[in-house]
């Protein structure tokens, strides 16, 4: 399967879930986009470390990984977004020490927070972005300077608990179809990530 190498967009807040984000990637050479929600902790971790003059009085967690594998020569060279199951995101870290390659398990949002610091390139495969890929036209694009969150409102958020039920059981497929146009033309890639995965079980 061939790989697809993607971006960070941008992180939005979550307009169906309180205390919930939305990391919006893009593929590099494409129109698709991968909303994935995560926490606020994770949202917390990836923004300080996109804004690159912030760095907090205190290493995060993901700061220390980062301490810890430059003290012991381990780089991370890429992450890999490899699996999806019932709306979850698996991914893997591919590290180095000694020219010996392992593979590492771990959560997207852990995974992404760690590419950012280590500047690795964050892959998926082509049969995950068929399959929760959102396409964008031109004028759909995120804006990432109106969505683009402070520091300071991301401190000291609790983390969300997320809940699986579905809210669109009665929805029938055109439906949610319908509602996945205009949550995109509305810039709310957590909820069309959610209908998406609601349309993705029904087929």
């Amino acid at each position: 399967m061939s790989l697809v190498r993607l971006n960070i967009k941008g992180i939005s807040y979550s307009q169906t879930q309180s205390g919930a984000y939305a990391l919006v990637l893009s593929e590099v050479k494409g129109t698709r986009t991968l909303p994935i929600v995560i926490g606020a902790f994770e949202a917390q971790s990836i923004a300080i470390a996109l804004e690159k003059a912030i760095k907090p009085p205190r290493p995060l967690t993901h700061d220390l990984f980062k301490s810890f594998a430059d003290r012991f020569h381990i780089t991370i060279k890429k992450v890999i977004i490899h699996k999806l199951v019932d709306g979850v995101f698996y991914s893997s870290l591919i590290c180095e020490r000694d020219h010996i390659e392992e593979i590492i398990d771990t959560r997207t949002s852990d995974a992404i927070a760690l590419a950012t610091r280590f500047n690795a390139p964050i892959f998926t495969y082509e049969n995950i972005l068929d399959k929760a890929g959102i396409y964008l036209k031109f004028k759909d694009e995120l804006n990432v300077e109106k969505d683009k969150l402070s520091i300071e409102n991301l401190i000291d958020k609790e983390q969300p608990t997320i809940s699986k039920e579905s809210t669109f059981s009665k929805d029938t497929l055109k439906q949610l179809h319908e509602k996945l146009n205009i949550a995109i033309q509305n810039e709310d890639y957590e909820l069309a990530a959610k209908i998406r995965d609601e349309i993705n079980n029904r087929t």
